[in-house]
């Protein structure tokens, strides 16, 4: 919709310099020699000079054209300036609905009843009332022949789209009532009302009421992308958070499994995010972490896989990768119960320790504050991978060719993996993988300090890192 008026067609003329588009003196409530007085209410008239002085349009300017007059006559009739002609919609220049008018709108409606663009005119009219959120109107103009599926001929929205976008839960109500299609697409963007209102969040009113009204919350698009997805991608995680729409999706029972026919999964907006952070502003990657956290917590207390393959859509193969950059996703993702190693095909896919040490023996990028700091924070996430599960999982042929240094440390800490590996776990390692598994989910170390445990014991059981990302 941006910020072009519903309705508004590009390249017609003015309507002030149409005169047969116009109520006529009389319809206005003006002064005549022959008319009573100014102060009385009258019931607005349709100018039957349109059709002798139209001018030569084509397409949807001329039908526009044709059934405008009516409209024009049933706005003034309620009292109304056309939302094309306000400043904002914030404060629009209407009566409040105390069905005072309602006379003069049924008389008009009466007169104009056999009038050649009857049906078009109330049924457009019908779409201005659903942008002004006036129920009583509306549902006066539906009583009264408004067609409920009429498109804008310029967007192609109906009433109950354009009700969503312009955020009128009681509208989107009436019209559902009325018996409109409540998961009807639009033929441009192939949108849902329940996809128009996920993608922002003033909308959040109407998604809980198309929600509550039965919306089919898993409905998808012919490219597979359903609402829960919609929502995702339209975040920024700076200017638009849609968690709550996500939440309230997620708990509406959007399925997390949701793909479209590209592959985009629900991990796919959270990813480019999460890249986008990379030499970004400071202030903004904060933003965008904080966001990305958060919904990553919904997605998986919905049941959402993050370790699934390929590897460029799994998220904690993302975080693997960046472990420095991207370390409390990373531990949350972990203390959550998320595998370290592709969920589907195990470490022949892709490993976790693999991910790890290859990062370890790559040259060192500028976000990793040196290799000192870069290996204090391997070892602690092989520590946390260690700790998530009774028995180490590695790649097969887990080889590492370090260089520098700190060669020697790194080849160290391969050689007590390669050792848990093929040794049995001691009794020590997989009570505190037990017990670790049993306080989840995050945050795993705050509640082993609450533990009514011996300090010496506490410790065994915490991973301590001086850095948290979020």
């Amino acid at each position: 919709m941006g910020e072009t008026p519903l309705g508004r067609v590009p390249g017609c003329p003015d309507q002030g310099t149409l005169q047969s588009t116009q109520p006529s003196e009389s319809a206005r409530g003006g002064s005549s020699s022959q008319g009573p007085p100014a102060t009385e209410e009258r019931v607005p008239r349709v100018s039957s000079r349109s059709a002798a002085t139209m001018p030569f349009l084509h397409g949807f300017r001329r039908i526009i054209f044709e059934y405008r007059p009516l409209v024009d006559a049933i706005l003034e009739a309620l009292g109304i300036q056309d939302p094309e002609r306000q400043e904002t919609l914030e404060s629009p220049r209407y009566p409040a609905e105390d069905g005072s008018r309602v006379p003069l709108l049924t008389e008009l409606l009466r007169r104009e009843a056999r009038s050649p663009f009857y049906k078009e005119g109330v049924s457009y009219a019908l779409l201005k009332m659903a942008e002004l959120g006036l129920a009583h109107a509306a549902d006066h103009l539906l009583r009264n022949g408004a067609d409920l599926n009429f498109e804008d001929p310029v967007t192609y929205y109906t009433a109950l789209h354009i009700a969503v976008l312009r955020n009128q839960p009681d509208m989107v109500e009436l019209l559902v009532r009325h018996g409109a299609d409540i998961n009807r697409r639009d033929r441009i963007h192939e949108s849902s009302p329940l996809d128009l209102a996920g993608e922002e969040p003033e909308r959040l009113p109407c998604l809980r009421r198309l929600l509550e009204l039965g919306a089919d919350v898993n409905a998808a698009d012919k490219h597979g992308k359903t609402a829960l997805l919609h929502a995702l991608a339209s975040s920024d995680g700076v200017q638009i958070h849609n968690t709550e729409n996500i939440r309230l999706l997620l708990e509406g029972g959007a399925d997390v499994k949701a793909a479209t026919k590209d592959g985009d999964t629900v991990f796919t907006c959270i990813i480019f995010l999460l890249g986008e952070t990379v030499g970004g502003d400071k202030e903004e990657a904060r933003m965008i972490n904080r966001f990305c956290f958060r919904v990553t917590q919904l997605l998986l207390a919905h049941g959402a896989d993050p370790s699934e393959c390929p590897s460029h859509e799994s998220l904690t193969h993302i975080c693997l990768k960046s472990f420095k950059l991207h370390f409390g996703l990373l531990r949350f993702l972990l203390e959550s119960g998320a595998s370290y190693d592709c969920s589907l095909h195990g470490p022949s896919c892709w490993s976790g320790f693999h991910v790890v040490f290859d990062r370890l023996c790559s040259h060192p990028r500028p976000e990793d504050g040196g290799p000192p700091d870069l290996l204090r924070k391997a070892e602690t996430v092989v520590e946390l991978m260690v700790a998530s599960s009774q028995r180490v999982r590695l790649p097969p042929n887990f080889e590492v060719s370090p260089a520098g240094r700190h060669s020697e440390k790194i080849e160290a800490l391969h050689r007590s993996l390669k050792q848990l590996e093929f040794r049995p776990q001691p009794l020590g390692h997989l009570c505190r993988v037990l017990i670790r598994q049993r306080l989840r989910p995050w945050p795993v170390d705050a509640k082993v300090k609450a533990l009514p445990l011996p300090d010496r014991l506490k410790w065994y059981l915490l991973i301590e890192h001086g850095d948290r990302d979020v």
